[in-house]
């Protein structure tokens, strides 16, 4: 066996990956496991390569309204799906190969294979099972192979995997999770999306933006579920404009194949059923914790609905063996798991950080329109007995907004009547992913309604929807 680590992280992805920079970074002598691709899902199948797919919508779109802007396209607008999915495929490479080049920059060592925890300080690497990495990315130089490991802190990084409906197993070809939605072979003229969260969603947008009759089937009330309701009725509404067609409190009992094709048959929350005929229906009804097989129910660590329970700071119920990200719980969101990295690797060192608050985590949906929202939700904030200020701003009122053919969306904040203070922001429009943050700062910094409403936004820009929104929360609203 080798020289023993301080910290052996099992899993690349965003988490560990960054955990392991943190750890090198105060001087832990460190390794992390992996047995696919660095990077993780995040950044060779879903965040990165998503967002990718995503712009070429986006771009595509604006071809179709070029006249919009004043401006002429000879021809029909059209694209070749062979170039939209190898564009998306360079771009996870690219970032693949970077997180290789910052393991090596930070002395890291990359073991590859798939790890099992023989026992707290001992690690049993394998060959792996599934291929070791994608057909554009090469197995790292400098690798350390199958073999016995010490370590004195070994963290549980392993993400998560598509969850299957019992009875809709994904079969790759007709039925596709993401994994087969981010490259098809052929584009398919329609598709059902099964499950309106962030990933349905986005792939409902992608689709639709690329011209295909797409639906969505949601088994809960409203779409985007964790979201504030007003603003995903908002969402709906845009969605449904675009062409989506959408059924809410309505499940999937059955799916047929049918020749080159699907068949499903839905069932709404009066018992009426009915069926959908598409060319591929996209699983997207959540993930599940990869706990298999790593050793953990030999030793002892609590495992609960499919992920694994720690503490505040990343620590199991077995002195030793942490875990962060996904494989530890919801919000599944890879900003969440390298946020959980460091704090886990800072209480090791004794630095004693704040430990994770979630309702401080931002959550964000790259569709169009983009979702973005952080704290609680109106429903939730009276739920916990709040007595609340809610403020609104629509997109028609900015003039950026207008500027850009933008003007649909709107801004939500919630405060504590009492306090001031900011108990949760809400936004649905263009790039609203990207003002979300100023709303996430203000929350950390325990911001209230006096600093938001005395602060300068630049004009003309989207972020002055923000301000107006608080304005409009304290009777103060300038341009309705």
């Amino acid at each position: 066996m080798a020289d023993p680590y301080d910290i052996l992280i099992i899993g690349g992805g965003p988490g560990g990956y960054v955990a392991a920079i943190r750890a090198a970074q105060l001087g832990f002598r460190t390794a992390v496991v992996e047995r696919e691709h660095l990077g993780g899902i995040c950044l060779n199948w879903g965040c990165i390569p998503t967002k990718a797919l995503l712009r070429t919508a986006e771009i595509f779109h604006y071809m179709h309204h070029a006249k919009d802007f004043g401006l002429t396209l000879e021809g029909k607008a059209g694209f070749d799906v062979g170039a939209v999915v190898k564009r998306s495929r360079a771009i996870s490479a690219q970032l693949n190969a970077g997180v290789g080049f910052l393991m090596k920059k930070n002395k890291i060592d990359v073991i590859w294979g798939e790890a099992t925890i023989e026992k707290p300080g001992q690690v049993t690497v394998a060959a792996a099972k599934k291929p070791a990495v994608l057909p554009q990315n090469p197995v790292p130089k400098g690798v350390l192979g199958p073999g016995a490991y010490a370590a004195k802190h070994i963290i549980v990084a392993t993400g998560a995997r598509p969850r299957a409906l019992p009875g809709i197993e994904p079969d790759g070809k007709l039925i596709w999770t993401y994994f087969e939605a981010m490259k098809p072979e052929a584009f398919p003229k329609s598709l059902i999306v099964i499950g309106s969260g962030a990933i349905g969603i986005e792939f409902a947008s992608f689709y639709r933006s690329m011209g295909a009759e797409v639906t969505v089937v949601e088994v809960l009330p409203q779409i985007l579920p964790v979201e504030d309701a007003e603003i995903a009725a908002h969402a709906r509404k845009r969605f449904e404009k675009q062409g989506i067609k959408i059924f809410t409190a309505t499940k999937v009992t059955k799916a047929e194949k049918k020749g080159d094709g699907v068949i499903a048959t839905i069932e709404d929350e009066k018992g009426a059923t009915q069926t959908l005929a598409a060319e591929r229906i996209i699983s997207a009804v959540g993930v599940v914790g990869n706990v298999e097989n790593l050793g953990l129910e030999a030793l002892g660590v609590a495992v609960e609905k499919g992920t694994i329970k720690i503490d505040a700071f990343g620590r199991t119920n077995v002195a030793g063996v942490y875990a962060i990200g996904d494989v530890a719980g919801p919000p599944m969101l890879a900003h969440k798991a390298e946020h959980e990295g460091v704090i886990c690797v800072e209480a090791i060192k004794g630095l004693h950080p704040h430990p994770m608050d979630k309702l401080m985590i931002p959550g964000c949906t790259y569709c169009s329109p983009q979702i973005a929202s952080v704290g609680l939700t109106e429903a939730k904030a009276k739920e916990a007995a709040f007595e609340v200020k809610v403020g609104r701003f629509p997109f028609i009122g900015n003039g950026k907004a207008i500027a850009l053919d933008e003007p649909d969306g709107l801004v939500k904040t919630i405060f504590d009547a009492k306090t001031g203070r900011l108990l949760g922001a809400h936004m649905v429009g263009a790039e609203v992913t990207e003002l979300i943050q100023g709303f996430v700062v203000a929350m950390n910094c325990e911001t209230t309604e006096e600093e938001l409403i005395n602060s300068v936004f630049p004009h003309p820009t989207l972020s002055e929807t923000m301000h107006e929104s608080v304005l409009d929360a304290y009777g103060r609203v300038i341009h309705t």
